[in-house]
């Protein structure tokens, strides 16, 4: 059974960094992308970051410079650094794992930034 599952939000002060993760499971036939998105109460989801199989990334305009996404050691995890972080950023983040069987999205982790 896929299963995606998000970790690493919380609350931080303005400037601060956090690091979220995501792991994918059960997946067979392997994993091209693996995306993170957010949405913000009040506004559509919205495509953060994006990392494929050879490492290529992709980054929202409103976080490139200061968002790093990369893949970890273990196999289908990737990992968002989000360093200076603003009160803008604050939303909830799902990971989003595209495969070629289908799309699978985590239960998303709440990232509060305060001011």
């Amino acid at each position: 059974q896929a299963q995606v599952v998000e970790s690493g939000g919380g609350l931080v002060q303005a400037g601060g960094s956090l690091r979220l993760s995501c792991a994918a499971s059960g997946i067979i036939f392997g994993i091209p992308t693996m995306d993170w998105y957010r949405q913000a109460p009040g506004k559509q989801r919205e495509l953060v970051a994006s990392i494929n199989r050879n490492g290529d990334t992709e980054y929202a305009t409103s976080v490139k410079g200061r968002f790093t996404l990369s893949r970890g050691g273990a196999k289908d995890t990737v990992y968002l650094q989000m360093n200076s972080l603003k009160p803008e950023d604050t939303a909830v983040y799902y990971c989003l794992a595209g495969t070629y069987t289908g799309n699978y999205w985590g239960q998303g982790t709440q990232v509060t930034v305060s001011s």
